[in-house]
């Protein structure tokens, strides 16, 4: 694979109408294995040649990717994925790196790298001649705070949120205007209740601004500052990227305005809490292969193959799309979070829901509900591709194979009902030994390495907090 040169990147801020010149700064960002980006910056002069050719070392081993003993490694800038940092105190030229292992004669691509696992997963669908293109639209929710603090330590385990806005606050005697939303009544709330229509606004229009279209914004459920931002389709590689970007620029931007934004599934007890929902669809030489006017939900047959890969597989996926222990105090029943595997029209209680306002062929679609902000986007798409494309080519029927379609409320099953029908893990641990027992579908794309130390670093976090004393433990038991 040829190296990035310095004459494409003039030619990538030329088309978007900037020079070198502008800068005084270089900003690389980097994608560790837990999905958070890291930086490393130097002055412009310093962006040259042998730069783009030959990259910058870093320590792989402190991104959790590879251990000490062999974790030298560069990453190499990508002209494509350049933009200016607004946030940056100077004018600072920013791009995503891709990391590559040193070696003699060559450097070559690492593995274990997000970006490099994203790009291997569009191969492989590509080389199974199935599709060319898979392009997704995820809806990102968040919850916007006022205030967040919080301790674990040995004699302190405690946690502080507050948002002006909610319920909570309606007895405050000062700086209180009244106007606060019910809990789980903030649903398209309208202002004077919705105190972050304009921070929405003003993070959409930044978003527009690096090449993140955005379908709109609206307040979300909760009622204590949860919102969403939707936006427009993209290939699957892309999206990760424009993920990682839309979170950047959220956190950001609440921090600039002396908020803080975060994307943990349920941040608030009682409320609902935040997925990340990821709709998608096939294409071949530009054309959609998931429409059938005469199909189910006119859902062709190459995405009822694609949905039985995905409810195979959906218990595993969650390794990857859900991969905190937070994640699976979203996924409980009566917050429009899935519980069962299952496939339906407009039912949000089902992991996968076809919307029936899509009825275009290219807009021809499905959802999955199960995923949430706290994955690493890059290998939660690429799973999510793998296996879909495995139930294409096993030609795994979703209806033989006992996953619906089922048009009725999920959540209002008898125990008895609820035993035939399988279900999401409940918990980190459940998710991670699904991951263990069943990955064979991510051959070829995901190395066996990553896999185990994914599965090793997230089996740790959830020890650690399964040990961990918990207040709701001290205001049941203390007495007894």
């Amino acid at each position: 694979m040829p190296m990035p040169t310095l004459d494409e990147l003039k030619k990538t801020l030329e088309s978007k109408n900037l020079n070198l010149s502008d800068f005084q700064m270089a900003d690389f960002m980097m994608v560790d294995i837990n999905g958070r980006w890291r930086h490393l910056t130097m002055p412009i002069e310093r962006l040259t040649e042998d730069t783009m050719r030959y990259g910058v070392g870093f320590d792989g081993s402190n991104y959790g990717f590879a251990p000490v003993e062999a974790s030298d490694m560069v990453f190499i800038p990508d002209p494509d994925s350049a933009y200016v940092d607004v946030f940056a105190e100077v004018p600072t030229l920013a791009m995503i790196g891709d990391v590559y292992v040193i070696a003699l004669p060559d450097n070559y691509r690492f593995d274990q790298d997000p970006r490099n696992v994203a790009l291997k997963a569009e191969e492989y669908m590509r080389a199974s001649g199935i599709a060319d293109e898979m392009r997704i639209g995820p809806e990102f929710e968040f919850h916007v705070f006022d205030h967040m603090s919080c301790s674990v330590s040995p004699n302190v385990s405690k946690y502080h949120i507050d948002v002006k806005q909610s319920e909570w606050n309606m007895g405050e005697d000062f700086d209180n205007l009244g106007y606060k939303v019910p809990k789980k009544g903030g649903y398209h709330i309208a202002p004077p209740m919705d105190t972050l229509s304009g921070f929405r606004s003003r993070v959409t229009m930044m978003m527009e601004k690096q090449g993140i279209a955005v379908k709109y914004h609206h307040h979300e459920v909760g009622g204590s500052g949860q919102v969403e931002v939707e936006v427009e389709f993209g290939g699957m590689r892309e999206m990760a990227d424009k993920t990682m970007m839309a979170k950047h620029i959220i956190r950001n931007a609440a921090v600039a305005e002396g908020k803080s934004a975060t994307f943990m599934p349920k941040p608030i007890f009682g409320e609902a809490g935040n997925g990340m929902h990821v709709h998608m669809h096939l294409f071949k030489d530009g054309k959609p292969l998931f429409y059938d006017p005469d199909g189910y939900s006119q859902l062709s047959e190459t995405a009822l193959y694609f949905i039985g890969g995905l409810l195979t597989h959906a218990r595993a996926l969650c390794g990857f799309t859900n991969p905190s222990t937070n994640s699976y105090k979203r996924l409980v029943p009566g917050f429009e979070a899935p519980v069962t595997i299952g496939y339906a029209t407009s039912n949000r209680s089902s992991v996968i829901r076809i919307p029936a306002y899509a009825k275009a062929p290219e807009a021809k679609r499905f959802e999955l509900r199960s995923p949430d902000g706290t994955c690493n986007p890059y290998y939660a798409y690429a799973a999510i591709l793998m296996a879909g494309l495995d139930g294409v080519k096993r030609k795994i029927d979703p209806a033989k194979a006992g996953f619906g379609p089922y048009d009725f409320n999920l959540y209002k099953l008898s125990d008895e009902e609820k035993r035939r029908i399988q279900s999401l893990p409940k918990s980190l641990d459940e998710a991670l030994d699904a991951l263990e027992a069943d990955h064979a579908f991510l051959d070829g794309v995901f190395p066996d390495r990553l896999i185990k130390i994914w599965i090793a670093s997230r089996r740790k976090e959830a020890a650690e907090y399964n040990t961990l004393p918990h207040p709701f433990e001290f205001a049941r038991y203390y007495d007894l």
